[in-house]
């Protein structure tokens, strides 16, 4: 989705020093990009919406997430900012993993609210109102999409660093 998506942010750029490489975007075009990320959309709707709801149906979110405080989040960043965060028990988050990992349940949600602004503005004209606009939907769509690169870059980062956490991140525990 972010490839095509370049692709059509590059038809209309909102920063107009921002543009993408062709090489890097997906569609050829702009209505190639448009098929491309709509057939895509439905898929992380879909997704999305059948893993929050089963885990919040089995009580994971709960459990997996929760508790969490600022302090614990401070502390373990700090902690792994000098490499002193622990990685004994795999299977247990951290608090700056369970942060992690809920910013970004709430940034899909704000990515697909925002895209079907950015899709279907006239159908959904409180929600273009709660954006703020239009235009101020298109900024946050790319905003909420730039976290989600990130996090990923990030997340590669991580197992690179812990390598043995990618064998548990493919088999679920």
């Amino acid at each position: 989705m972010v490839t095509s998506g370049w692709q059509i942010y590059d038809a209309s750029p909102i920063f107009k020093a921002l543009t993408f490489p062709s090489a890097l975007t997906l569609g050829g075009w702009l209505g190639g990009a448009i098929q491309w990320h709509f057939a895509a959309m439905w898929l992380l709707v879909v997704n999305f919406i059948a893993y929050l709801a089963l885990n919040v149906a089995t009580g994971r979110l709960r459990r997996r997430m929760f508790p969490l405080s600022v302090k614990t989040v401070f502390g373990d960043a700090y902690a792994a900012l000098r490499g002193k965060l622990g990685h004994g028990d795999l299977t247990q988050y951290n608090a700056v993993q369970k942060f992690a990992y809920l910013a970004v349940i709430v940034d899909l949600a704000i990515v697909i609210l925002s895209g079907l602004v950015v899709w279907k503005s006239v159908q959904f004209p409180l929600l273009r109102t709660l954006m703020g606009g239009y235009d101020n939907a298109r900024v946050v769509h790319f905003f909420g999409m730039s976290f989600l690169v990130a996090f990923f870059v990030v997340h590669v980062a991580m197992v690179a660093l812990v390598p043995r956490s990618l064998v548990l991140m493919i088999r679920g525990r």
